[in-house]
């Protein structure tokens, strides 16, 4: 059962995630982050079709694999898929339990309503301004 979003609190933590002040990043409903290494156009957009193709999961194959990052910068996780660029966030007082397995699972699900139901939250652009002619 996924518990309610903080849609603030989630934003404050990706931006301390994602520094650099070169990477635009889209946010998505429950805490996943699709980083755009070449960003173009709609944001939302380039960011959903990543997470609609990359999200969903699928036992047995790819898609239900993951890998769980403990954090130095914020309280909780980061649980990895199988694109490097597509980020599910895990706060610690979300999984019943705290091993990586309970945490890869319960960030897995995310992604998976993430890719699914694909409501994006925030769009950081941080593509340099255009130059006036």
């Amino acid at each position: 059962m996924m518990t309610a979003v903080n849609t603030d609190a989630l934003i404050a933590v990706w931006q301390r995630l994602l520094a650099d002040p070169r990477k635009s990043w889209v946010l998505f409903e429950h805490g996943t982050c699709v980083v755009l290494t070449a960003p173009a156009g709609d944001l939302a957009v380039q960011a959903g079709e990543i997470l609609a193709e990359f999200g969903p999961v699928s036992a047995g194959s790819p898609a239900g694999d993951f890998s769980v990052i403990d954090l130095k910068d914020a309280e909780g996780w980061v649980v990895t898929g199988h694109h490097n660029d597509v980020l599910t966030y895990v706060a610690p007082d979300e999984p019943h339990e705290q091993s990586h397995i309970v945490v890869g699972l319960f960030g897995r699900s995310k992604r998976h309503q993430d890719g699914t139901e694909l409501r994006v939250v925030h769009v950081e652009d941080k593509r340099a301004p255009a130059n006036p002619a």
